[in-house]
């Protein structure tokens, strides 16, 4: 298909260089499997040579027996050497990998004061590595290091390079704007000249410097690339790489391009969130395409319209992707958005029903208090369930008791809970290493023998805002809590003065949005001693 578009994935490699994202083998080896999934072609596991994490990595991959091909990174042989006994190169054949990345210059002005050695000698090196890679039966990919500065440099000097490449057998060229600063419009007029002076395929590599690498791989496609090398979220070093959750989708469903299956292209949104599980950097709620607001709507007048058809203020069907659209409810909201989120919930109501209009009074007047259910769809869900449906009352507090104790070498937290189940009062303790989590753990402990699921359940993020700065240390807190049973996520929020009862309140709420619909078992007679189980 002339069409078709290579999907080449560096997140495992590129990406781990971004601030703050740190993967172990372990991981890697998780997210290659989620990456083979989404139908990526190459996925780039790192360089064979460089650490122990990498060594391992590519050991344990080759028995996932992914389709993706499995690709090693490294650079062109060290100046005035022999490729045969380049360290880094025999370590990538080593690793058993069917291609391979080597990274080389074509800035002539990094070869002079980066490489510190001739043009001469640089190509040398370029055309050997290459060569060598190819006598061992191994796809070579040449990424073309600051090509568009070198271009724009020394456009006969960049070709050169190029050509060394593709004369020593090169699969694919790979033009890199390293530094992030090139423009579409510059990416698109080098890309057509390149496409028309070489015969072997041409890729893009593009950083976000300038909040423009997704901008610039399509550019480059447009002119002939056949590649798009990039990230999963954007990660990589400074401000990132070409992100492939918005390039995919875009090439795809706009440009009429082919990348991944309508099937694969379904997984997008549940890949993201999960590689940004592993990494533990939080996702960007605006992110295009795969983030939680991307088909959010708040305003009145945008839900009322969508109602109709979701065409008036949605793009794409949310579902291609796999992402869903949301009906977000807070002050702003007009009854469109409560009647479309009770809806979705087969809560029966109608635009007329008084409690319709009470509900909506009840959520402004929780917003005017501080507390805001747009990050928070648990307590939501729990609000609007109350007021139009039954919802089972499965514990009730009786009492909870804080103690912190502070020693030479350590502080400890410990929480005594009482609360009542099914009519039975349960008293328990638990310590944690704060507050929060001596409460989370105590209040677990409770119920865990009612309710077995509540082992399936983390807490996966807990945030503090202060609303009333001025109010010094008695300001009026949020708390949102967000968290997993590793099928679904929900978040909860809690307000108060006190930042402890703000915490329970988003607890409770968590484990009750957990539970919803849950019969609790019996607790067997052991366990109610154990437990000190009272009949009230």
């Amino acid at each position: 298909m002339t069409n078709a578009i290579s999907i080449f994935d560096t997140t495992l490699r590129d990406g781990t260089q971004g601030e703050g994202i740190s993967l172990s083998a372990d991981d890697k080896l998780k997210i290659a499997q989620k990456l083979d999934a989404l139908g990526v072609h190459y996925i780039e596991g790192g360089n064979p040579g460089s650490n122990g994490k990498d060594i391992e990595f590519f050991q344990r991959v080759k028995s996932l027996n992914l389709r993706a091909k499995i690709t090693a990174f490294g650079s062109t042989r060290r100046k005035n050497a022999q490729a045969e006994r380049d360290a880094s190169l025999l370590r990538i054949i080593e690793s058993g990998v069917p291609a391979a990345t080597l990274v080389g210059k074509t800035w002539d002005f990094h070869v002079h004061t980066a490489l510190q050695t001739t043009l001469e000698e640089n190509l040398a090196m370029i055309y050997d590595s290459i060569a060598f890679l190819k006598s061992r039966g191994i796809e070579a990919i040449f990424d073309a290091e600051h090509f568009f500065d070198g271009f724009k440099h020394n456009p006969d000097y960049a070709l050169a390079a190029l050509r060394k490449a593709q004369e020593a057998g090169a699969d694919w060229l790979v033009l890199c704007d390293t530094n992030g600063g090139t423009l579409p419009g510059e990416i698109y007029d080098i890309v057509t000249r390149v496409c028309g002076e070489l015969k072997t395929p041409i890729g893009i590599h593009t950083h976000n410097d300038c909040e423009l690498a997704v901008a610039n791989s399509l550019a480059a496609v447009q002119a002939g690339a056949k590649q798009v090398q990039g990230t999963i979220n954007g990660y990589g070093e400074r401000c990132g790489n070409a992100n492939l959750c918005s390039i995919i989708p875009t090439l795809q469903l706009k440009m009429n391009y082919s990348c991944i299956s309508a099937e694969q292209l379904q997984q997008l949104t549940s890949t993201a969130r999960y590689v940004s599980e592993i990494a533990n950097v939080a996702m960007p709620v605006g992110q295009p395409y795969v983030g939680n607001a991307a088909f959010a709507h708040k305003g009145g007048i945008h839900v009322s319209a969508i109602l109709k058809d979701s065409k008036t203020y949605e793009h794409i069907k949310p579902e291609l992707v796999g992402n869903k659209q949301r009906i977000l409810v807070s002050e702003l909201a007009g009854q469109s958005n409560i009647i479309s989120k009770a809806q979705e919930l087969g809560l029966d109501i109608t635009a007329n029903n008084d409690k319709t209009k009470e509900i909506i009074d009840r959520i402004k007047d929780l917003e005017h208090q501080g507390y805001q259910f747009e990050g928070a769809d648990a307590s939501l869900e729990l609000l609007l369930r109350e007021a139009f449906a039954e919802v089972p009352v499965i514990f009730e507090l009786e009492s909870l008791k804080l103690l912190v104790e502070k020693s030479k070498d350590h502080m400890v937290s410990e929480a005594i809970v009482k609360i009542t189940v099914g009519g039975e009062s349960v008293y328990t303790v638990a310590e944690g290493n704060g507050p929060v989590n001596a409460l989370d753990h105590a209040l677990r402990k409770a119920l865990v023998q009612f309710y077995p699921k509540i082992n399936d359940i983390h807490l996966t993020d807990y945030k503090v805002r202060v609303i009333d700065e001025k109010d010094a240390t008695a300001a009026k807190v949020r708390v949102l809590i967000q968290s997993t049973d590793f099928q679904n996520t929900w978040s909860t929020v809690g307000v108060s003065s006190n930042v402890i009862e703000a915490s329970w309140e988003a607890l409770v709420d968590s484990f009750r949005y957990a539970l919803i619909g849950m019969e609790p078992v019996e607790v067997s007679t052991p366990v109610r001693e154990q437990l000190g189980l009272v009949n009230h």
